[in-house]
């Protein structure tokens, strides 16, 4: 089954970027970034930024992460999958990331949401900018939620907007 990407979520000024591989099942059927009830990312987001966004509508969620310089896209425009696994992609078509990059100037930093995201977005980033491969926030991927909040907020913490 063909499934593709969302819009990036994203600011001009924003100084970290987050990718994610290709949305679940869940995500798609809702519409919107990381929509399944078990999946971490925004119970950790909500920490990273001191601000409750899990029970916010996906509207204001988005705002209030590119208030903090933060944007969000999936390294993966369309691909055949069936399920939500990453490793049920087949035939992934990419993002335009590296050009998308140089024309982000106060990108810092790209979080990669997954080893997945990582293997077929890394190469695709411009070499002057970080890179760091973050604990998948997929309920999939089984290390508790306290460990894989420590990295992120380790990681990122230090690139966010005051």
């Amino acid at each position: 089954m063909q499934k593709a990407s969302f819009n990036a979520v994203f600011d001009p000024h924003c100084r970290l970027l987050i990718l994610g591989s290709l949305p679940g099942d869940a995500s798609l059927t809702a519409g919107h970034y990381y929509a399944h009830p078990r999946n971490a990312f925004w119970p950790i987001i909500s920490q990273l930024i001191d601000v409750d966004l899990t029970q916010r509508p996906f509207a204001e969620r988005y705002t209030l992460i590119k208030q903090h310089g933060i944007a969000l896209w999936d390294v993966v425009q369309q691909a055949s999958r069936v399920g939500s696994l990453d490793t049920a992609i087949q035939a992934p078509q990419l993002n335009s990331l590296h050009t998308w990059c140089t024309e982000l100037d106060q990108l810092q930093i790209v979080a990669f949401n997954g080893q997945t995201a990582a293997k077929y977005g890394s190469k695709l980033i411009p070499g002057y900018i970080k890179q760091v491969v973050l604990p998948s926030s997929s309920p999939a991927y089984t290390l508790s939620f306290n460990q894989k909040c420590h990295t992120w907020l380790t990681e990122l913490a230090p690139h966010l907007k005051t």
